[in-house]
Parts: structure tokens; C-alpha cells; sequence
């Protein structure tokens, strides 16, 4: 099966381009974006995923505003055409590689945007995921991160929520690509799960930090990476300037000190170490002050999960009343926290994500959901 880019020398196999690398259902190629003000009074994110194997292309689009988060979610049928990032009213275009993309949103159920970002620092390429569980391989897949400034607008319910209003409006952008999941569906003696994940992307006056860590439960890593970069002005980066690989400064280490909110899996606070060859470390503080869901655009969702099958078309909208969740839900422990940052005299703000299932002994955590002390 033959697709149009196949004109193009990209091919890293004899086959063409549309012929799935893996026959694994974990095979998949995904967008994720979110933005956010400073003072937390709007947060968003958009994921958008295809996965070969399951002729599924899904998206969803969230937004949390004045405690609420509204997500909106559809899936279609794609059995070939991948470079077509369109599912339902939600929409996606790469309008230049690596430096400026855009998202609509075309009146889903009463939620519409049109959002551009553009980058502010180089790209990040995280060291490979990979992650065997009794010899299987579980997690392959490769991730790259990036620094954005959002222009645009929200609208809500009939509320139109002009970005330039709220001053500036960052976040991060991430692609990946490889296979996730690939333990579905196989049978055997059941298992505890067990998974701890941190992620934050951060952003300071003059720069932006990277801290990645995958812990087993004994808290040894599997994955561990950061990195720094600098920060230019939105439309100041080309791409000679965004793949400049010397322009990353990687981490030789990265350590974390992380305290729980009592009763939860979230983090009250936490301190990251990025170790430095040849240079003072750079320490840099967290403080949560606003959350976003994960499940909102798919992640642990029970009915909306990535790559499930919803038919040819499917589209959706809920709300989640922030408060009145409960922190060990299963599908509610995936979380973004904006925070606030302080590195020596910078400040700036961040995206703490997490997701800690099973046992994890530095935390104290022993069961599959316990909360922390």
C-alpha cells in the first residue's frame, strides 16, 4: 500500500510507509500539548494519537475553568490515511515542523478554539523508553519535548477566552512514537501493577529544565533523564536552531525529593537535582497549585482509553468537578500539576506530571492504591 510520502527518502525499511513496523496492538504515533497562565485560571491540552494496528485515530481536546474540567473526546476509523489529523471537530496542523502548530475545534458540543503555538526552546530528545516486564517488552518507544508560547482563543459555553488576555500563555508540546501497552490482552497468572512515573517540563526566565524518571517498586530507575536548554522569544527559533543537539546541555544525573499529600498519590511538593557535567547542579523547587486530569484526554480512561475502538465516528463531552474527586480513584491518579518554580533567583512555572500505581518503597506506598501517610 502505497501513500504519497513514500516519494519522499524517508524509508528506514523495504516497505512502504504505511506497513506497520510491529504487529503489536501497542503500536502507535501520538501528539500531546498543553498550555496554561500563570496564575492557573486556564489550563488545556489536547492528545492525538493513531495506532496502525487498531484502525483507530482518537483526540481529545480538555479545559479546566474555575474548578471544572470540560474534556472533549472523539475517535474515528483510520485504516490508512495517518497524515490526515482530523477526528470530528478536533484538528490538528503542523503548520511548520518542529516550530509552529495549530489546533481547532470546530463546536464540539459547545466547546470550540482555534490555538496556535510556537517554540521557544530546542527540541529534547529523551532517551529511548524501553521497558521489559518477564522478558516482554512492555514499553518502546521514543519522545521528544519542546517549550511553546500559545496565541488564540477558548470558547466555553458562549464564554470567549481571549489567550491574550491573560498574558502570557506557555506549556510544553511532546511527540511519541513506538508501542506502549504491548502486555494487553496476553494471558497469565495474574500481577501487582506497579508504575511510577514523574515528568516536568519547566519553564524559567531564561531558560527551560527537563526531569523525566521511571522507578520500579523498589525505587531503582529503569528510565532517568534531564536536560536544560534555552529559552528564546516565539518566533525567534528556525530549525538549524531547534536540532541544534549542543544547544541541549544533558544531565548526568537527576534526583528527586518528593512529599505526598496525605491520603493521595499526588505530590505536595518536590525538589528535582539536575547533575551537570562540569557545572554547579540546578536545583529547582515545585509547588502545585492547579491540576489537570489526564483521563480527560484519554489516559486510564475506562471507555475513552487510547486506541479503543469507538466505531467509525464517536464523539463526546463531560465535566469533572475537580473537588469533589477522589484522589485514589483509578482513572483520577493520573495527574498534571501546575506549579510554581524558584532555581536560585529564577522563578518561573511548571507541569508536574505523575502517575504511581502498585508499590513504590521510597514513597511508602505498599498496595496498588494506597494513599500516602
Amino acid at each position: 500500500m502505497i501513500h504519497p510520502y513514500d516519494d519522499l527518502p524517508l524509508h528506514q525499511s523495504s516497505s512502504p510507509l504505511l506497513h506497520p513496523s510491529s504487529d503489536s496492538l501497542g503500536l502507535y504515533d501520538r501528539y500531546f500539548f498543553n498550555g496554561f497562565d500563570a496564575n492557573g485560571e486556564l489550563m488545556f491540552a489536547l492528545a492525538m494519537g493513531v495506532y496502525p494496528n487498531r484502525q483507530v485515530m482518537d483526540a481529545a481536546f480538555a479545559v479546566v475553568r474555575g474548578g471544572v474540567q470540560h474534556n472533549c473526546r472523539s475517535s474515528r476509523m483510520c485504516a490508512t490515511d495517518r497524515a490526515h489529523t482530523v477526528v470530528g471537530s478536533i484538528s490538528l496542523e503542523v503548520t511548520s515542523p518542529m516550530l509552529e502548530h495549530r489546533i481547532v475545534v470546530e463546536d464540539h458540543h459547545g466547546v470550540s478554539a482555534d490555538l496556535t503555538l510556537r517554540v521557544v526552546s530546542p527540541v529534547i530528545e529523551e532517551p529511548a523508553f524501553v521497558h521489559r516486564v518477564n522478558g516482554r517488552v512492555v514499553m518502546d518507544y521514543t519522545r521528544i519535548t519542546q517549550f511553546v508560547e500559545w496565541s488564540g482563543w477558548i470558547s466555553l459555553d458562549g464564554e470567549r477566552i481571549e489567550l491574550a488576555d491573560l498574558g502570557r500563555v506557555q506549556g510544553c508540546r511532546d511527540r511519541s512514537w513506538g508501542i506502549r501497552g504491548g502486555t494487553r490482552g496476553l494471558s497469565g497468572p495474574a500481577t501487582v501493577p506497579q508504575f511510577f512515573w514523574t515528568w516536568a517540563p519547566t519553564l524559567l526566565d531564561d531558560m527551560c529544565a527537563h526531569v523525566a524518571i521511571n522507578e520500579e517498586a523498589s525505587g531503582k530507575s529503569w528510565h532517568r533523564s534531564g536536560a536544560v536548554v534555552e529559552r528564546f522569544n516565539a518566533g525567534e527559533g528556525s530549525i538549524d536552531r531547534v536540532l541544534d543537539t549542543t544547544r541541549v546541555r544533558r544531565a548526568d544525573n537527576v534526583s528527586t525529593v518528593i512529599d505526598w499529600v496525605s491520603g493521595t498519590r499526588w505530590a505536595s511538593s518536590m525538589t528535582a537535582t539536575i547533575d551537570m557535567w562540569q557545572a554547579e547542579p540546578v536545583v529547582i523547587s515545585y509547588e502545585p497549585y492547579a491540576r489537570f486530569q489526564m483521563s480527560g484526554v484519554g489516559y486510564q480512561h475506562p471507555e475513552w482509553g487510547h486506541g479503543q475502538w469507538r466505531g467509525d465516528l464517536d464523539e463526546s463531552r463531560d465535566e469533572l468537578q475537580l473537588d469533589a474527586l477522589n484522589p485514589l480513584d483509578p482513572t483520577v491518579i493520573h495527574v498534571q500539576h501546575l506549579c510554581r518554580v524558584k532555581s536560585g533567583e529564577r522563578e518561573g512555572v511548571a507541569v508536574l506530571e505523575q502517575l504511581v500505581i502498585g508499590p513504590h518503597e521510597p514513597s511508602g506506598f505498599s498496595g496498588v492504591l494506597d494513599g500516602a501517610n
